[in-house]
């Protein structure tokens, strides 16, 4: 792409990830949410990107809260969808074994894969009771707050479980590590 300066909200299309907008301008990258493959950092000079340009849009035709509109709507639809996250490895085909104190109780074996399953299911949920508790309309910026001080403690509390993930993109991050 020759281009090297797009904005927020600019549509493009990209041959591995297909269609996306820019959510974040970088020095060097833009950081692209695409529809299928969730948020990435790409290269401005990667020659896989090119500008969707819309024909006959113009500014009195779409707003921004035009666009947050069909953001929401695109939000709600793709609410319950969620992303593929490998397992590391070490753990693929692996059994978690829950050994009670009492050795007359017999212990419980769990693959690994199922209880990695719940852990990514529970990661999507909570991401998307945050969106709806920003989104929410009758919550106030301070209830807002206070909820995704809870959140983040949430993920704090859940940051043991990151060695199970192949990709330190995927982790639970809490409080130290949403300070930037």
């Amino acid at each position: 792409m020759d281009q090297l300066t797009l904005g927020i909200d600019t549509r493009l299309q990209h041959t591995q990830y297909g269609p996306g907008v820019i959510v974040g301008v970088k020095y060097a990258t833009y950081i692209i949410s695409f529809i299928n493959h969730g948020i990435k950092e790409i290269d401005k000079t990667d020659n896989h990107l090119d500008e969707i340009i819309p024909e006959n849009v113009t500014a009195e035709i779409e707003t921004s809260s035009e666009i947050e509109k069909s953001l929401l709507k695109i939000l709600r639809l793709w609410g319950n969808v969620s992303e593929v996250v490998p397992l590391g490895e070490r753990w693929q085909k692996g059994t978690m074994l829950l050994q009670p104190f009492d050795k007359t109780q017999k212990p419980k074996e769990v693959p690994i894969e199922v209880f990695f399953h719940k852990i990514v299911m529970l990661r999507d949920r909570l991401r998307v009771m945050e969106q709806q508790i920003n989104a929410h309309k009758l919550l106030s910026d301070e209830d807002k707050v206070n909820l995704q001080q809870y959140i983040t403690r949430i993920y704090g509390s859940l940051t043991t479980f990151n060695v199970l993930f192949r990709n330190k993109e995927h982790w639970f991050i809490g409080e130290k590590g949403s300070e930037m």
